[in-house]
């Protein structure tokens, strides 16, 4: 049994110009979305508040793709796995080496 044995989809936005010329990203149906393989998805910290309207609860995620592979992550997108919906926080870490053990490494969040 391996590590890396769940999959997931990369979601990510398209952008288009508002009536005044700002690029947004588009989400929902306008996202593109990119099966991933092979990758690891563990809790990795979190934090909760209340505030007057509502209880938040900010849930960090760690994923680590498997040694050898490079999967398009970028800080941009969000990750579809396991039925949770996290985005990316900060910049994806990308780890090559001479013999070629390559690896991803993100930060992810889930707000709820």
């Amino acid at each position: 049994m391996s590590l890396y044995e769940q999959t997931g989809v990369i979601v990510r936005p398209t952008s288009s110009k508002d009536r005044y010329g700002t690029e947004r990203d588009q989400w929902g149906a306008a996202a593109e979305r990119i099966p991933i393989e092979q990758i690891n998805v563990q809790p990795a910290g979190g934090s909760s508040e209340d505030n007057a309207d509502r209880h938040v609860v900010v849930t960090g995620w760690l994923l680590i793709s498997a040694p050898g592979t490079m999967p398009d992550l970028r800080d941009t997108d969000r990750l579809e796995v396991d039925g949770l919906v996290l985005e990316v926080t900060g910049k994806v870490g990308r780890w090559p080496t001479p013999v070629g053990m390559r690896h991803i490494e993100a930060q992810l969040k889930e707000v709820s």
